[in-house]
């Protein structure tokens, strides 16, 4: 995904313990992304997705949608450069079988 850096596309991972999942601190996550990763994400602190205390950014993204939650950790959306959710992936959904609706999001014009 680093190859689309430059013609806008960021990647932004929001580390979730909603599944029971990810037991490590923030300080442990984002080094642990560092050194495992191929690629520069920007990493967030760890946030609900789902229930009563679900960050107000998973309310936006789910909203709309089919699914009002979240099944399972790596579920991941796609962005418009105007902040419209483009497509939701599946968790099991590899990231570059989204490659394809990247391309199309990166090719449209900048809104101004």
């Amino acid at each position: 995904m680093d190859q689309h850096a430059k013609r806008g596309l960021q990647v932004l991972i929001f580390p979730s313990n909603s599944f029971n999942q990810e037991h490590k601190t923030n300080p442990e996550i984002k080094e642990w992304n560092s050194k495992h990763r191929g690629a520069s994400f920007n990493v967030f602190s760890r946030i609900a997705v789902n229930g009563d205390c679900t960050h107000p950014l998973y309310t936006y993204l789910k909203q709309g949608g089919i699914l009002s939650f979240i099944k399972w950790n790596y579920t991941k959306f796609l962005i418009d450069r105007s902040g419209r959710v483009v497509k939701r992936y599946a968790p099991t959904t590899d990231p570059v079988d989204a490659e394809k609706d990247i391309e199309a999001e990166l090719a449209k014009e900048v809104p101004v």
